[in-house]
């Protein structure tokens, strides 16, 4: 199971019993990966809401620096593939900034955790996060990445990519491209065209001359 299954199964999983980003809350969630442009969105929002929106629209918290680690740790955790775009295709970094500042308590365990990647990168290849190779990078994202095999000197780290991880998976599977991927149809109208044959004649029933003019199509 590649990188991105593995964030997919997680995300499903969380979905199925509430644990996704519990302090996400429902209308951050409605937001999604266009958060920052949510007052411009036709939703169903309070005047307050859309006031406390704007307002958090137009502030900017992370530098451009951070903003450039965020973009590349993100398309680490969600890559473009195949099937979809990645994580910044579905403006997963905006969500994050919008998460920050709607969410104080989530500002400084984020920006220490950038904090700390840069400089685990500058300490082990003497550049930072966003200048080192790929291989280089994934080598710090590996150690921090599984809790149940990361040693205890990048413990800091393995708290805050959890954390990163979870918004990261929060943003992509609540945004456009996200839904997408998962194949999810919520309440789409469909066609029924019957009850199949074979369990009609298990019960010994059948569809009348009628029934199938009038009330069934097989188209």
């Amino acid at each position: 199971m590649d990188r991105r299954e593995s964030i997919k199964a997680l995300t499903l999983s969380a979905l199925s019993t509430s644990l996704l980003v519990n302090a996400c809350n429902p209308s951050a969630k409605k937001e999604h990966a266009e958060a920052v442009q949510v007052a411009k969105q036709t939703l169903d929002r309070t005047a307050d809401e859309k006031a406390n929106d704007e307002r958090l629209s137009s502030l900017k918290f992370f530098s451009a620096e951070e903003m450039a680690t965020i973009v590349v740790l993100c398309d680490i955790i969600i890559p473009k593939d195949d099937v979809s775009g990645s994580a910044t295709d579905a403006k997963v970094p905006d969500f994050i900034e919008f998460i920050v500042k709607d969410k104080p308590e989530f500002q400084t365990p984020i920006q220490g955790g950038l904090r700390w990647l840069n400089l685990e990168s500058f300490r082990r290849f003497k550049k930072s996060f966003t200048d080192v190779a790929e291989p280089q990078r994934l080598q710090i994202i590996d150690e921090i990445a599984y809790p149940e095999k990361a040693k205890m000197e990048v413990f800091r780290g393995v708290h805050f990519f959890n954390l990163f991880r979870n918004l990261t998976a929060t943003g992509f599977y609540t945004s456009e491209i996200g839904i997408k991927d998962l194949g999810y149809k919520g309440n789409t109208p469909n066609q029924w065209n019957g009850v199949p044959d074979e369990v009609l004649k298990q019960y010994g029933y059948a569809y009348t001359e009628k029934e199938l003019k009038e009330c069934i199509s097989f188209t």
